[in-house]
């Protein structure tokens, strides 16, 4: 008899391999545009959703949720929106033109007014490198340059808990929990070390590498667990002529 193997069941989205709602109470996202002022600190909470601490910040009778920069404390008063010269004080939101060269930014927006979508993880920032034509040039962590709109909203600083690799997991079980606490997939086992009945993989048997990836090419509507190997390759086979 057939079995639903881990692929499925958790394409399914049934409850075991749903990640629980409370990791991810806190949505990061800025208030709309045409709200500025002075916002205060009022809380700095963990997430274990989130790999960095996370500012709780209230504008008038508004609060929202923003990826906590490195310094920033309870009481702390941040400025946001087109008010005055931000300079270089960390917590500032404030939109991409009017933020210097050089400094370290994070949740950057895609578009202007999409809440920032950008560097969230903790530790990471990026870098203005110039501004023309109403385009600014960003050095992401990555190492690779990207262009935003400059009227794209930005977080002034770098995200908080850039120590949270220096800590060693030690231990099996300390690693199963964070995962777990995020619903990811983990330990990541190789296809061909499981049983036959677990994956299309599965035993290793009937290997023939001179066909794309063991010789799977799935259909392009295959659904989770069947959608292995060479997926919606272009072509299959030996190339005629040599080449």
């Amino acid at each position: 008899m057939g079995k639903t193997i881990i692929q499925q069941a958790r394409g399914h989205g049934s409850l075991t391999y749903r990640v629980r709602r409370k990791a991810f109470l806190h949505r990061l996202r800025y208030l709309d545009a045409n709200m500025g002022g002075e916002g205060e600190i009022i809380n700095l909470i963990h997430s274990t959703g989130h790999s960095a601490p996370i500012a709780k910040v209230k504008l008038g009778n508004f609060t929202f949720y923003n990826a906590a920069a490195d310094g920033l404390f309870i009481g702390k008063k941040v400025l946001i929106g087109n008010i005055g010269n931000h300079g270089e004080n960390i917590g500032n939101i404030v939109k991409l033109k009017e933020i210097p060269t050089k400094i370290p930014i994070f949740n950057i927006e895609s578009m202007p007014n999409d809440g920032g979508k950008f560097i969230k993880t903790a530790g990471s920032s990026a870098v203005i490198t110039k501004k023309e034509d109403g385009k600014v040039y960003v050095l992401m962590p990555s190492k690779k340059e990207k262009i935003f709109n400059e009227d794209c909203r930005a977080t002034i600083g770098t995200i908080s808990g850039s120590g949270r690799h220096e800590k060693p997991i030690v231990k099996a079980g300390k690693m199963h929990f964070i995962r777990k606490s995020r619903n990811k997939f983990w330990p990541r086992t190789s296809a061909v070390k499981v049983n036959a009945i677990d994956h299309p993989f599965g035993s290793g048997r009937g290997k023939n590498l001179s066909h794309g990836i063991l010789g799977k090419i799935p259909k392009r509507n295959a659904p989770p667990g069947a959608k292995v190997g060479s997926v919606r390759a272009r072509r299959t086979g030996k190339r005629k002529g040599g080449k």
